[in-house]
């Protein structure tokens, strides 16, 4: 009786408006997650029946569903007994559990387009061409606010239709603005997030501000020193957040000395800046200039560099590896300008030996994962996720994927006539790409139309044109990604995190400034020393880590800086500088340095490792960690390398002591050495208690090993 009663309810559905599987019935499937990860979606789909994930393929999904099993998932004399809807309205056993209701429109349409005879529909006509969303972007006064989302799709005919019920709505920060089933965004705390919304693999993104309600903020005027203040300031003032000042002169000595040059200053440095009576923005400039123009700049970026493009003797060997170092070291060292640099390891070909920059392509070997890595590191972009399926969170397709990766696909290798050596080449047969699906030869194709008139060759030679594409002015992502990059160096985050994943569900938090950095650096022609010192000259690069009552929940508009923990070869040098130690460290002269170290395969008892040095194992930021943990703490309070430097016979202690120093000057040296400070009246008179109390050079060890196990000295405030 039931079944006649269902039989009749919908016996008239089939005389409604045609119903199509491009159009209709997608959009359900998505939505009722049959093409979800943990569904059908998944790499192996789910009880032996597989859809393309979150839909990317509908031409696929059409014909698995047709003629999978002979297409025993539909009834067409009886819709209503069709697989295709007693299981998701949960009429017979579904491991997916109820999707959507007998009664519901999603029965309804599925049913009709049954009934019709299961048509695909026209891409000229049914594919989606755009997403329309109201309200643009999101104010709300207050946490508690809500509002609602209207999402309209335009399709490839000219008609629209509102899809806000079937669009995929999230959030990328649920605890500052969560959004419902029926698109109605709350704001939970004071904050920025973003909305993604998805539809039939288009997107757009909505702005979510949840303002301070707290009555009596005024902005305060500060000091701007350059575009960067101001476009921050704006942003701020906006938000109702308030920045905090800016810092003395030691404490922008210590940032300053560890952001650019990866050391600590001396104690004489510490001393002759506090003592120069120049203004003190001026004698900052000068110092940023002097830092920019010393040796150990070029090794400390020698080692972001040696990281993002993979310098180890894994790949490379050990020649190898310290030809690809010393020419990362010449060309920061030359301040090479940036797109000089990057066209020459993407054009590189020859002996390994002879061009380093071919080493760029020993690591990786492959055509995919080398376009991947390029992607990634010069544009900011992850294509990794478009190599199976078009990418989930943007608009990248596997097409794409694989048009790109035939940049490379003519890039050999072969071994040279030394140990070690290889030879680049361009491989005169067999080299094309094909496309997985049908094997179809995929011609090289740009990620974004270039806007200037580049050819593609049809040779081999045709990553000559990518080099070209990807360092020219007009690449919407070349000279964003680096700036955003450096950026992200000085605050221990970007303006847009990670600084790897460039996309439009991961936006900007200040849009305006990053097309500030990005414009200055196109203006300087690539100049990175250029971008840097207006970095660092910035009123917001030397604010201060104190907080106010309207900044204190910020951690994302730069309105006061961040502590950051030192990084694994800046916390080594750190330590060396501060005890006055040489730790050895095999295969490398006596008085190398941590950062100068050639790859991660040379150390000294794994403290570099334990800190967060990466491997060089892939291209990632994230590679390298800034994390504090408890095997770390126990290094430190217990381990060798700072036992070893604080009690060595040659180091600080021992000098100062042998020296005949009073104990009022070894406080203050110990002080400048490892915090950069001279000490309080307090900490002084504590420490010279201290030193009186008992024999002087074991006590002035102790006051030396409390200091390197402070969070004064582990982080840079």
């Amino acid at each position: 009786m039931r079944l006649l009663l269902l039989i009749a309810s919908v016996a008239l559905l089939s005389a409604e408006e045609p119903v199509t599987f491009l159009r209709d019935v997608a959009p359900i499937l998505n939505k009722a997650s049959c093409t979800s990860g943990p569904c059908h979606g998944a790499a192996k789909g789910k009880n032996g029946f597989k859809l393309s994930l979150r839909g990317y393929d509908p031409q696929f999904d059409y014909q698995a569903l047709l003629y999978d099993l002979s297409g025993r998932r539909f009834n067409r004399a009886q819709p209503e007994r069709s697989l295709m809807l007693a299981k998701p309205a949960q009429q017979i056993p579904h491991g997916g559990g109820l999707r959507f209701e007998t009664d519901s429109a999603y029965y309804k349409t599925i049913y009709n387009w049954i009934a019709q005879g299961v048509p695909y529909g026209d891409a000229a006509k049914d594919a989606v061409t755009a997403l329309e969303v109201e309200p643009k972007d999101m104010a709300m006064p207050q946490p508690g606010e809500k509002s609602q989302i209207k999402v309209t799709a335009r399709f490839a005919d000219g008609q629209t239709r509102v899809v806000t019920k079937e669009a995929t709505i999230e959030s990328n920060s649920p605890t500052v603005a969560k959004v419902d089933n029926a698109a109605l965004v709350t704001g939970e705390r004071i904050g920025e997030a973003t909305l993604l919304v998805r539809y039939q693999g288009k997107y757009a993104t909505i702005p979510v501000t949840i303002l301070n309600p707290k009555p009596g903020f005024v902005a305060a005027k500060l000091p701007q020193y350059n575009y960067v203040d101001r476009h921050v300031d704006e942003k701020l003032a906006k938000l109702k957040i308030q920045a905090s000042p800016v810092i003395d002169d030691a404490t922008f000595l210590r940032r300053v000395t560890l952001d650019l040059s990866g050391q600590l200053p001396t104690p004489d440095d510490v001393k002759a800046f506090l003592a120069d009576p120049t203004p003190s923005r001026l004698k900052r400039t000068k110092k940023i200039d002097k830092l920019i123009a010393s040796p150990a700049y070029a090794d400390h970026w020698t080692v972001k560099w040696g990281d993002l493009l993979q310098s180890s003797r894994k790949f490379l060997g050990e020649k190898g590896t310290f030809g690809f170092r010393e020419w990362i070291h010449e060309s920061i060292a030359t301040n090479k300008p940036y797109d000089k640099m990057v066209r020459e390891l993407l054009t590189s070909r020859g002996s390994s030996y002879d061009d380093p920059a071919a080493n760029y392509f020993r690591t990786t070997r492959e055509p995919k994962p080398t376009m991947e890595k390029t992607t990634q590191v010069f544009l900011g972009v992850r294509m990794v996720c478009a190599q199976c399926h078009d990418h989930p969170f943007e608009k990248w397709t596997q097409n794409q994927y694989y048009q790109m990766s035939a940049f490379f696909s003519a890039v050999g290798l072969r071994p040279g006539y030394e140990v070690g050596e290889e030879i680049v080449y361009d491989q005169r047969a067999d080299y094309e790409m094909k496309h997985p699906k049908d094997s179809r030869v995929v011609a090289p194709q740009f990620l974004v139309a270039s806007t200037a008139p580049i050819q593609i060759p049809n040779d081999q030679r045709r990553r000559d044109a990518l080099a070209e594409w990807l360092v020219s002015k007009q690449n919407p992502f070349f000279a964003k990604a680096i700036a955003n990059r450096v950026w992200s160096y000085f605050f221990g985050r970007g303006i847009i995190d990670p600084v790897d994943d460039i996309r439009a569900s991961n936006p900007a938090v200040n849009p305006a400034l990053l097309d500030a950095l990005t414009k200055d650096l196109l203006d300087h022609n690539f100049d990175l020393q250029h971008l840097m010192r207006t970095i660092v000259n910035s009123r917001v690069y030397q604010t201060s880590i104190a907080t106010n009552e309207w900044n204190a929940t910020d951690g994302e508009n730069f309105s006061h800086a961040l502590p950051r923990r030192l990084g694994s070869e800046q916390l080594m040098d750190a330590v060396t500088m501060a005890a006055g130690a040489r730790p050895v460290y095999p295969e490398t002269p006596e008085d190398t340095n941590a950062s100068q170290l050639p790859d991660p395969h040379v150390g000294k008892d794994g403290f570099l490792d334990l800190f967060g040095r990466p491997t060089r194992e892939s291209a990632c930021e994230c590679e390298r960690r800034a994390d504090f943990s408890l095997p770390q703490a126990l290094n430190l309070v217990n381990g060798g390398t700072i036992s070893e430097a604080v009690a060595d016979p040659k180091g600080r202690v021992a000098r100062l002591v042998l020296a005949g120093k009073p104990d009022a000057a070894i406080v203050e040296d110990l002080y400048l050495a490892t915090l950069s400070r001279n000490p309080t009246k307090a900490e002084s008179e504590a420490g010279m208690k201290y030193l009186a109390a008992g024999a002087k050079a074991q006590r002035a060890q102790d006051l030396l090993w409390a200091l390197l196990n402070s969070k004064g000295f582990l982080y840079s405030y």
